[in-house]
């Protein structure tokens, strides 16, 4: 009679004596092989896909790189240097920081140098130049009207109309029939129908009715 062993300290083809058991061939190996080929082919489709979306970063962030650079080059080509004197028509500045015309032809020096010398000298042309090369409108021209405020009340009548189509087309496409309770014969007799119910007989609707004559009081 042989002693009696644990089951976990014996070896398998031992467990399968001891069991009885029928013996099967085992399936590991090939399980372990196709285990190992998809494992193999995700990290295969892992590294495409990765790579296609690096590549596809890469593009973008070249593009939006592009068009910052050039948005930023076009940004500071149309900014002005607030730091400089700078000229405009205001009816509160009468005197700009700098003159109109900065840069001034042979004929214009000329007669800037004219200018500095008796004023009775000049004719009314010059003196008229000489005004438009240090300011551009005169305080007649900025206070005179324009016509900005027919462009104004021609928006304002535009969208106004243009309210009025949507409107008119959602009152014949979209709202529901108007109920019959706005209809004159169903309001006269739902009148009827409160006088004869006698609704606010003390102060309200039915103590302004005669019952006796049939009439208002």
């Amino acid at each position: 009679m042989q002693p009696l062993v644990a089951t976990h300290q014996l070896i398998p083809a031992q467990c399968w004596e001891a069991t009885g058991a029928e013996r099967r061939p085992t399936q590991t190996f090939p399980f372990r092989i196709s285990a190992f080929a998809d494992a193999t082919l995700t990290a295969k489709m892992l590294r495409l896909t990765s790579g296609r979306l690096g590549s596809l970063l890469v593009r973008r962030t070249s593009v939006m790189s592009a068009s910052s650079s050039r948005m930023a080059s076009h940004e500071v080509s149309d900014t002005a240097d607030m730091s400089r004197p700078m000229y405009c028509d205001r009816l509160d500045i009468p005197l700009p920081d700098k003159p109109y015309r900065d840069v001034l032809t042979d004929a214009e020096e000329s007669l800037k140098q004219k200018e500095k010398g008796p004023w009775s000298q000049l004719s009314r042309e010059e003196k008229i130049a000489l005004y438009r090369l240090s300011f551009c409108q005169t305080y007649a021209e900025m206070k005179k009207p324009t016509g900005e405020w027919k462009t104004v009340i021609g928006g304002i009548f535009f969208f106004v109309g243009f309210t009025g189509l949507v409107v008119w087309w959602q009152r014949i496409y979209v709202y529901p029939p108007r109920p019959r309770t706005f209809d004159p014969e169903w309001q006269a007799k739902q009148l009827q129908r409160m006088l004869d119910m006698r609704v606010n007989p003390i102060q309200g609707f039915s103590a302004k009715w005669d019952y006796e004559k049939g009439q208002w009081k």
